[in-house]
């Protein structure tokens, strides 16, 4: 199968070369998305993010569907929303609907997932779907983009779908030969770009890039800056794979313990560990990887997005 064209504009800045950064959206259990909208317009203030995630029910908590604010995201700021979709929620049949909805709507890119558990989350006798898997799902995205029909061959009217789609790989997958697998049959699909979940350890994403690096296709690493030692130790504790550095940890807690009760000295504490942190993660990653770009998981932590990615 042929190169798709790049309808985004994160596929646009990729293709041009650029090293391209983007951010990350969580709508929750929410009916006012001001806050989401806010998080969008400090994001497209800096000049620096071409593209915001928008989450799709992280960790299987039941939160608002990641279509509507991935619209508004693009219609009332103007910075370009990477939606998610899992295949957790939703059977082909409804994967279907909300893609020609998505397309309809202007929604330009896609990341495909599968979605953590339904055990995992906040409504545990809720039943998962998972009718196709995330790599069928990329097939289906592959011929309702290039061949103009639904997953059964039937023909869409009214127009093309232009959009771009992604998928996601586990730079802390242990064994990695599976992980590796796994991305190289959703390539297989011809996937658009490629991004990481958190990764922490330099020699390890950097050798997972390399790992990554015979499918030719273009990879944003997944970082994650640690507002709060409480975030920092969940993620320790209860995120498969992922193991926060200890001296990180301990930096966290020290600057938070040091700095009760003084919430302006406690941040600008926790954002210098940080920045002190991923500011010469993400340089050794441009210089030394063919990394397309860095996909910052700051939610909610916009504030620090200016001073960390002030060199970039």
């Amino acid at each position: 199968m042929g190169k798709r064209p790049a309808y985004s504009n994160l596929c646009k800045a990729i293709e041009a070369g650029k090293f391209v950064i983007t951010g990350e959206l969580e709508p929750k259990k929410i009916l006012d998305l001001s806050e989401i909208l806010h998080g969008a317009e400090e994001m497209k203030k800096t000049g620096k993010i071409v593209a915001a995630n928008v989450t799709d029910g992280p960790q299987g908590d039941a939160y608002m569907c990641s279509l509507v604010p991935s619209y508004l995201v693009q219609e009332k700021v103007g910075l370009e929303a990477v939606w998610q979709v899992t295949v957790r929620d939703r059977n082909r049949v409804a994967l279907f609907g909300d893609i020609i909805a998505g397309a309809v709507l202007g929604l330009k890119n896609i990341l495909t997932l599968t979605g953590d558990h339904t055990a995992l989350g906040d409504h545990k006798k809720g039943r998962p779907v998972y009718d196709i898997d995330s790599t069928q799902f990329c097939e289906m995205l592959s011929i309702m983009i290039d061949e103009g029909t639904d997953y059964e061959g039937n023909k869409l009217e009214g127009g093309k779908i232009e959009m771009n789609y992604g998928c996601v790989a586990n730079p802390n997958s242990n064994p990695r030969e599976p992980e590796i697998l796994k991305v190289g049959r959703k390539v297989e699909q011809n996937v658009d770009f490629i991004q990481t979940q958190t990764a922490f350890d330099i020699d390890e994403a950097k050798d997972f890039l390399k790992d990554l690096e015979q499918f030719n296709v273009p990879v944003l690493l997944g970082i994650f800056p640690l507002k709060s030692y409480g975030i920092a130790w969940y993620f320790d504790n209860y995120i498969p794979g992922v193991s926060v550095p200890k001296d990180l940890l301990k930096a966290l807690k020290k600057a938070e313990k040091d700095n009760k009760g003084n919430k302006p000295a406690k941040y600008a504490a926790l954002d210098k560990i940080n920045i002190e942190f991923f500011e010469p993660f993400i340089k050794e990653i441009k210089k030394s990887t063919k990394a397309a770009g860095i996909h910052c998981m700051a939610v909610e932590y916009e504030r620090l997005f200016d001073p960390l990615l002030k060199d970039f």
